[in-house]
């Protein structure tokens, strides 16, 4: 009765349900049954309780006593006491610096598991299962009191593999969660946390009032990342790749990466970039990376990636870049690479692109070995406090998610952080999963250094103030032990400020800021784009004789594999369209990956439904009858042929975007592509679009060759599924950032792709793919069309009596083919029907040439599906030079398109009559276009004339 009161009483009960709910007798009914099996079978049973169970059936033997009274009594409800502190130390801990914990009931006292003080001093067979032997009760207690209590607290029961746990519990009982260290280890150590609270120390007092977001409170996470790069080296690691937020970022870059204390110092009083670098960034977004050394002399290559102030963006894409890694250097060995990735506890707890990176985590596509995520736990989000900022007990409980280890760790103890850190390497490279490390500290001042914290948290503040630094508490400790005197602490900490002072002084002879390109090894050999790089595209054909082959292969399928019916018929219409040289848009897609394969050069696609496709077109995976299994045609090419991979995504934009981007800034020499389900979609991914694909090139001199495909066109499916923003991608378009393209046949698909390998630079590609055009009848390409030429950023009308052109009307995408139904049906050979593909970088040679072609023209027209506040127009209507030009589209909207499939085809056939719309005037012009009114002139209707004589319901 008294349990059930605590349980109807406790403020969280479902908590108090999921974390107390051993009390009572079920986890004795379960150790009764471990006790049953080690009778039939003393094998079936842990190793731990093997030997417990053996103690048992001594004590029974020596006490003479029942199961159910007395010592051996006792015996099962210590086992439930040490099953206790496993499950719930973690809540009973020693770990914040600065706060008072929570309280949580019931505790760990031994009266809620049926023991009494009497008890301490009796032994217990139960010692057994902490590696202790036959012990007094008393020392029991202690041993879990330190190893779970403690500085470190661990979560870890819920881990549903045995021989996981028994690991864990083995490593972390045997030494009691106690680091061991020797004297020179201790001595680097507080040499480590020297020079991160020195370097946070000067900056403050010679940079007076500028920002650094500073790491003093949580400086212990320095030596921490110096254990975690040792330990992982020594255990084969080759290379770390990190991201994290600013807090912290400048203290890592100096003493983890050695960026050069002088290059951080001119950051703080530069006037200019290098040359490449337009407009920078503020140092504390920057990223660096180095070879470095560890104190036993392994060399390890350490990365950390620019990261915006949206803080978990980097969180994928250094996931994208250590899957890269592993694929293409170390031939998919996960051990050779650890993604490492900082937290800050409020973001870690409230940005959701963090729960889907964990969901990818294990994901074969985008699985990378493990991430150790680390948490710089300052207890409070800018001014938030963490009672307000999530509704979970730890800010880590996303790593229950997949039911990873976590440590929560004392950030004032380095030695317990470190010995953590060295466990989380230890466990990633056994199991390849994540574990967290959250590392209670504190943030000495406000959210920057300008920030005054008292105005929100003056009674943290007031602890905060009066509350030493953790390299001063292990000064302290190292003095105790004798390891350092006081004298000679103060000479380290005096030396380290004169050398500063001295870098300082250096910093004053740089001339210009100096960023450096993040994976500038792997970038060799490419350049920054220029203008000259789009006036022509470069020759990107195939020989047909190559291509026919090609066709072969992707459409014979091995005979001892039966095969789903409906795939023969697939095989059986693409060899047809093959043999009567009408490729649609899927063969002149997967032709474009089978060349670029077969050329050494590796593809990847991946989206929610790539494999088959959206729209049921691509078909790059063939499913056996009756199985699971596929068979990838594109895999199976040739023996010397480039890795392709294609893979459905989980349903996430945000996560796979990002994993992509940074997985093509790892392979500049490959295709990245990453595909929508619809193009609408990827507005859940806005972040990465604006913080790198834009605008990384300008700010951190990133380029990347990532493809985008975005399902794209007005097909009276409603607002969700009509457009993909082309406005909002044409708004960050500026100094060749981006490549925005919209095909209309396959063949230039297929060359705008080859286009994106065979140039000498890498600019982000963003393709607007069709859906209706997937099947269209008049969306074809022949054979000679991908044999010869290249990508072409605009296509000519070649239908027409280029002297009688009154109309030129300019387009892109789908709604061509609409046009061009009602043109053929008119045989109106006096209107020009023009294609713009390449919508950014503008094609304006290239136009200029068109325009020219037409000199009898009276109206140049710009149609579009899209409302006239959406779409290309805002855009294209500056980039027509000495050109009037009149946009014809929907009206203005909120929505992009209407819901209702009658509605939509009244507004698209209004839209096309507009264009056709013929005319009586004196002119005798049968589409010149002009408004009639009789006994004008010619001269005086060119002056006056409107478009349309009537306010259109759906078009301007």
């Amino acid at each position: 009765m008294r349990i059930q009161a605590i349980r109807n009483n406790h403020p969280d009960k479902e908590l108090f349900m999921d974390e107390f709910s051993f009390v009572g007798n079920s986890e004795i009914e379960t150790i009764e049954d471990l006790y049953q099996n080690y009778l039939r079978d003393p094998g079936s049973v842990d190793e731990s309780f093997k030997q417990f169970f053996k103690g048992f059936d001594f004590a029974r033997k020596n006490y003479d006593a029942p199961i159910s009274g007395g010592l051996v009594s006792k015996e099962f409800k210590v086992a439930n006491l040490i099953h206790g502190y496993r499950q719930r130390g973690h809540l009973f801990t020693k770990t914040n610096p600065v706060r008072s914990r929570r309280k949580y009931f019931p505790t760990l006292d031994i009266e809620n598991f049926g023991l009494e003080k009497e008890d301490l001093e009796t032994e217990f067979e139960a010692g057994s299962q902490i590696e202790m032997g036959k012990a007094k009760l008393k020392d029991i207690i202690e041993h879990l009191q330190k190893t779970y209590c403690d500085s470190i607290g661990v979560e870890y029961l819920y881990i549903r593999h045995p021989e996981i746990v028994n690991w864990l519990k083995e490593r972390m009982e045997k030494r009691r969660n106690t680091p061991d260290f020797s004297l020179d280890k201790k001595k680097r150590i507080y040499d480590q946390l020297m020079v991160a609270a020195g370097f946070e120390s000067f900056i403050h007092k010679k940079f007076v009032g500028q920002k650094r977001f500073s790491l003093e409170g949580s400086e212990a996470v320095i030596p921490g990342l110096h254990a975690l790069i040792q330990k992982g080296a020594q255990m084969g690691v080759r290379e770390f790749v990190m991201g994290m937020p600013h807090r912290g970022r400048l203290n890592v870059l100096a003493n983890i990466l050695k960026k050069p204390y002088e290059n951080i110092f001119k950051e703080f009083v530069g006037h200019e970039y290098e040359a490449g670098i337009s407009l920078g960034d503020v140092k504390y977004h920057l990223g660096y990376q180095n070879d470095i050394t560890t104190s036993d002399g392994h060399e390890v290559s350490v990365y950390l990636a620019p990261n915006p102030s949206h803080l978990e963006a980097v969180s994928p894409i250094i996931e994208g870049v250590s899957r890269a890694k592993i694929n293409n250097k170390y031939n998919n060995d996960y051990d050779k690479v650890i993604p490492v990735l900082i937290h800050g506890d409020a973001a870690i707890a409230g940005q959701g692109v963090v729960y889907e990176v964990v969901q990818m985590s294990q994901l074969r596509g985008y699985k990378t070995g493990g991430t150790i995520h680390i948490v710089i736990n300052n207890q409070i989000g800018f001014t938030t406090n963490y009672l307000d900022a999530r509704s979970s007990t730890y800010c880590t409980d996303v790593g229950k998610v997949t039911r990873s280890p976590v440590f929560h760790v004392n950030g004032d103890d380095a030695e317990a952080l470190v010995y953590a850190m060295e466990l989380a390497v230890e466990y990633r490279q056994n199991y390849n999963s994540d574990v967290f490390i959250d590392v209670l500290s504190y943030r000495k001042y406000g959210h920057n250094e300008g920030d005054e914290p008292r105005f929100t948290q003056p009674t943290l503040y007031k602890a905060i103030s009066a509350h030493p630094n953790p390299r001063d508490l292990y000064g302290k400790k190292l003095l105790k032990e004798k390891v350092y005197t006081p004298k000679e602490i103060d000479a380290l900490q005096q030396g380290f400020d004169v050398y500063l002072e001295k870098q300082l002084e250096d910093s004053k002879e740089i001339e210009k800021v100096v960023i450096q390109r993040f994976l500038k090894n792997d970038w060799k050999g490419f350049r920054y784009a220029e203008p000259k790089d789009f006036t022509s595209s470069p020759e990107t054909g195939v020989s047909k004789t190559t291509l026919l082959a090609l066709s072969e292969k992707m459409t014979t399928l091995p005979e001892d594999f039966p095969f789903f019916g409906k795939v023969d018929k697939i095989m059986r219409d693409r060899k047809k369209m093959i043999k009567e040289d009408k490729l649609d848009w899927a063969m002149g897609e997967l032709l474009a990956y089978a060349s670029l394969l077969t050329e050494g050069t590796p593809v990847r696609l991946s989206g929610q439904d790539s494999i088959r496709g959206t729209f049921a077109h691509r078909h790059a995976g063939l499913t056996i009858q009756d199985t699971e299994q596929q068979y990838y045609p594109l895999k199976n090419l040739s023996a010397n042929q480039a890795q392709f991979d294609v893979y459905n995504s989980s349903l996430s934009e945000y996560g796979v975007l990002g994993f992509e981007y940074g997985y093509a800034l790892a392979t500049p020499n490959g295709l990245t592509i990453w595909e929508a389900q619809f193009g609408d979609f990827y507005n859940v991914a806005q972040v990465i679009i604006d913080q790198y694909i834009s605008s990384a090139e300008e700010k951190w001199g990133l380029m990347n060759g990532l493809v985008l495909y975005l399902p794209h066109g007005f097909e009276g499916q409603g607002p969700e599924h009509s457009s993909a923003r082309i406005e909002r991608f044409l708004s960050l378009a500026a100094n060749d950032n981006m490549q925005v393209v919209n095909c209309t046949t396959p063949a230039n698909f297929f060359h705008v792709l080859r286009r994106q390998i065979k140039s000498e630079v890498r600019l982000p590609l963003v393709i607007f793919t069709p859906k209706s055009l997937l099947r269209h009848p008049k969306c074809i390409s022949k054979m000679d069309d991908l044999a010869n030429g290249g990508f072409k950023e605009v296509i000519d009308d070649d239908n027409v009596d280029a002297e009688e052109v009154r109309r030129v009307v300019f387009c892109s995408g789908k709604i061509y083919y609409d046009l061009l139904a009602r043109k053929e049906e008119l045989n109106a050979r006096d209107i020009a029907l023009v294609r713009l593909e390449q919508i950014h970088p503008f094609p304006q040679r290239q136009l200029k040439a068109i325009l020219e072609r037409y000199p009898n023209a009276i109206l140049h027209l710009w149609v579009q599906e899209e409302p006239e506040n959406m779409g290309a127009w805002k855009y294209i209507r500056g980039m027509f030079k000495g050109v009037k030009l009149i946009p014809v589209a929907r009206l203005a909207s909120g929505s992009p398109a209407t819901g209702l499939n009658g509605l939509h085809v009244v507004g698209q056939k209004e839209i096309i009559s507009k264009i056709f719309k013929k005319c009586h005037c004196e002119l005798n012009q049968k589409y010149c276009g002009l408004q009639c009114v009789e006994g004008k002139s010619r001269t005086e209707i060119l002056k006056q004339h409107r478009y349309f004589s009537e306010k259109p319901r759906f078009s301007i």
